[in-house]
């Protein structure tokens, strides 16, 4: 009689408009249907709604097809920044941002979260929003809204071929105890299209959520094993900030905030091409029958955090700055502070002759994240020269596969070198110190000359 009960009751709350079912927000609305007693999303509608966004804002989006999914539908990645301009105000490269969501077919509010994510910052933009036009116009984001569309159109966890897309990726693949990873890595044609997309339009990405649905949850690497990644600064200082100032959402490594998983978009992403990467695992009641409130309410907490990892992304990595170098004899002290969350642990100071040419690199160092560290180096090997210049090279994560950058020291630096009896700027031009020990000593010569007369 309760199964009976139940039934009766699922099927009226399903029968609910949409409309009536919504709080009255202001707010874009969901776009989706409720099906199986919670919302979902067409990949029809989802086609027209993206293109009709990059008709209305060409200013900001731009939509793109990353391939097709095992039925041929287009896996459409909607890509957000101020495209009038390459470059941020300033003129440095913009970061990029990586989302997709949907790779589980029936998770809807993966789906949702992905989609929300778009329409917050194309709402913004619209409106005058100052936090939306700051992001849009010093980042990329790219999301690819729903991977797994027929999955998605027939309500299931698998793609059309039973394959769990999220157990598909080439990071030791059917190396945990799962169920239907597929016949090899990336055997299935929306996994192989969104590895390519990583390894070739955002190789150098700094954030990448993978948007799922289950227990309320954000997961970071490892879910082959138990042990804290290798950037566990970086992740424990995001957990510490969002559960201080954002959400109470659990913030664990997957291991053993859920179960071990492998082949997994995440530890791909991470350990594979060196992004900093989350599951966001939203709303565990997606399944309670006549949930399909308003979407924007349900899932603002998490809104809220994705605004927060989106607005902070210039620190998800190692931003060395040099602040002196200081050579004295055959010793060069070196002051260098990191304004980014992530730990370096292989930098190397470098000196490059006037030709461009690296003449003279240091010994290997670490920096710790957000930290200034004073640092003494061998440097009986360095040689200057007039028109010398000073850069920076390491990785911006602690983890193997992060990139390495080369960036150039201010020339504005304290850069000094010590004898004992003077201390000189090392600087360029004029200010090297070769033609400064050569003014000295034609300086001195004077002085004798005119003692010799008197």
């Amino acid at each position: 009689m309760r199964v009976a009960v139940g039934l009766v009751l699922c099927m009226f709350l399903a029968s609910i408009p949409i409309a009536s079912a919504q709080s009255d927000s202001t707010e874009e609305e969901w776009p989706g249907d409720p099906i199986d007693s919670h919302i979902h999303l067409t990949w029809a509608t989802l086609t027209l709604d993206v293109n009709d966004w990059a008709d209305e804002y060409p200013e900001i989006v731009d939509v793109t097809s990353v391939g097709e999914s095992e039925l041929g539908k287009s896996l459409w990645v909607v890509r957000l920044s101020d495209w009038s301009n390459e470059t941020k105000p300033n003129g440095d490269i913009k970061e990029i941002v990586y989302i997709d969501g949907g790779h589980h077919g029936n998770e809807y509010l993966g789906t949702a979260l992905a989609y929300l994510s778009a329409k917050w910052y194309i709402n913004g933009w619209a409106e005058g929003n100052q936090e939306a036009i700051n992001v849009l116009q010093n980042t990329e984001i790219h999301i690819l809204i729903m991977l797994n569309p027929d999955g998605n159109d027939i309500d299931t966890r698998w793609n059309i071929n039973q394959v769990d897309l999220n157990r598909n990726y080439d990071h030791y693949w059917n190396t945990c105890p799962t169920t239907q990873p597929g016949s090899s890595a990336f055997s299935e044609s929306e996994t192989s299209a969104n590895s390519n997309y990583m390894n070739t339009v955002v190789p150098d990405a700094d954030l990448y959520v993978t948007m799922h649905t289950g227990v309320w949850i954000m997961l970071y690497p490892w879910g082959k094993w138990p042990d804290q990644p290798s950037d566990w600064e970086l992740y424990h200082q995001i957990r510490e900030d969002v559960q201080e100032n954002i959400s109470s959402i659990p913030i664990q490594n997957a291991n053993q905030g859920l179960y071990p998983n492998c082949g997994t978009s995440r530890d791909y992403g991470y350990g594979v091409m060196g992004f900093p990467t989350f599951t966001f695992e939203t709303d565990d009641e997606q399944f309670v029958p006549g949930s399909f409130e308003n979407l924007n309410d349900r899932l603002g907490e998490e809104m809220n955090v994705m605004r927060y990892l989106i607005d902070n992304v210039w620190y998800w990595r190692a931003r060395l700055d040099v602040q002196s170098i200081d050579i004295a004899g055959d010793s060069l002290a070196l002051d260098i502070s990191n304004h980014g969350q992530a730990s370096t642990s292989n930098a190397t100071l470098q000196y490059l002759a006037s030709s461009g040419e690296v003449t003279w690199t240091s010994s290997t160092f670490s920096v710790n994240a957000s930290n200034t560290s004073m640092l003494e180096i061998d440097s009986s090997n360095l040689s200057l020269e007039d028109g010398g210049t000073w850069q920076l090279y390491y990785q911006v994560r602690v983890i193997d596969a992060a990139r390495w950058v080369t960036e150039p020291i201010d020339v504005e630096a304290n850069i000094t070198t010590n004898d004992e009896s003077s201390s000189l700027l090392i600087g360029y031009g004029i200010f090297n110190p070769i033609a400064i020990i050569g003014a000295l000593a034609v300086v001195s010569l004077f002085k004798k000359d005119e003692q010799d007369e008197e």
